[in-house]
């Protein structure tokens, strides 16, 4: 499909009460994930319904995680034993060695995710209902494994999405996709670590903005430039911005096809003439770089390599640390 045909299918679909409610009346995401899903080889259905946003973060349901580790050729076993399940991946480029994860019900008391009585998880709501860590705990476990074991033993077939919903702070099924839309106000809860309370705190509210939307219907280059600046105010992730910045370069590569004349252009996530989106592009880079390689704090190790933090290094320092760390992840 060309873009324009792309965009009226992912408008035409967006209504659909079919959708998970992240992309429902949001035609933006759903060609976000058109475009994800391109990239990592699956169809837009499959997508949508295995890839969930939480907190402007994409994430994996752990059976797709599982899926594109043997579709890499990596083998896999999955252990499941009274109280714990342990994940075994041998890749293909290493078949000798295993790598192997065990989730047990104290893994999960230690993350806050439930508690023990009588040797069985014990989870609740605030309403008194059974959680899931209560209901499936041989599924919790499972995916708590096989999500960490992916990450661990070849983080490259995640595609930046190297999380589960859970993980993310989502309350989910017994498949492990997120049961409602709450799930973008969620706090993240890495894994082994502990939970400090299981009611998340209020958070701001979403942006009820599609910036997206709005620079594809934007009359020229400078006024998604502007959409940009906005969007990245409001705290819009790296990837989004890429997206907008993608239809900003559309557009002004249009225009010097119209007028010859000279417009500023907006490449990749900047307007190439202004020192401060230098150095946002530069960090964007770098941290979409990091999540697919699965790098987790990049902030503490950038800091550690340059000196400083990020917020203050230099554009060229930034990308020639891209270049180390692409030159060793190569």
């Amino acid at each position: 499909m060309s873009p324009h045909e792309a965009w009226l299918f992912c408008q035409s679909i967006s209504g659909a009460s079919l959708l998970p409610q992240e992309y429902r009346n949001n035609p933006g995401s759903v060609l976000w994930a058109m475009e994800y899903g391109r990239a990592l080889g699956i169809d837009v259905v499959t997508t949508i319904t295995t890839i969930h946003v939480i907190k402007g973060k994409p994430t994996q349901s752990a059976d797709l995680m599982l899926s594109r580790a043997r579709e890499a050729g990596h083998k896999v076993r999955i252990r499941q034993e009274p109280g714990q399940c342990t994940v075994s991946i041998w890749r293909s480029d290493d078949p000798e060695f295993e790598n192997a994860i065990t989730w047990t019900y104290d893994d999960a008391v230690t993350a806050g995710l439930c508690e023990l009585r009588n040797n069985r998880p014990y989870s609740r709501s605030q309403k008194g209902e059974k959680q899931n860590w209560e209901k499936y705990p041989r599924a919790m476990l499972r995916s708590r494994a096989i999500a960490e074991c992916v990450r661990a033993a070849c983080p490259e077939v995640l595609h930046g999405a190297i999380y589960t919903a859970e993980e993310l702070g989502a309350r989910v099924d017994d498949a492990g996709l997120p049961m409602d839309a709450e799930v973008h106000q969620l706090h993240r809860v890495e894994p082994r670590q502990a939970n400090q309370g299981s009611t998340p705190a209020p958070q701001p509210a979403a942006p009820s903005r599609d910036y997206l939307h709005e620079a594809s219907q934007a009359a020229d280059a400078a006024t998604v430039r502007r959409i940009w600046q906005e969007a990245k105010a409001d705290g819009a992730v790296p990837e989004y911005l890429a997206q907008i910045a993608e239809v900003g370069r559309e557009k002004a590569a249009a225009e010097q096809t119209d007028t010859s004349a000279d417009v500023e252009t907006v490449d990749a996530e900047i307007v190439p003439d202004q020192p401060a989106d230098e150095h946002a592009a530069a960090e964007a880079d770098l941290r979409q770089f990091a999540a697919q390689v699965g790098l987790d704090d990049i902030d503490r190790d950038a800091e550690g390599a340059l000196g400083m933090p990020l917020s203050e290094a230099k554009a060229d320092a930034i990308r020639a640390l891209l270049g180390q760390l692409r030159g060793h992840a190569a």
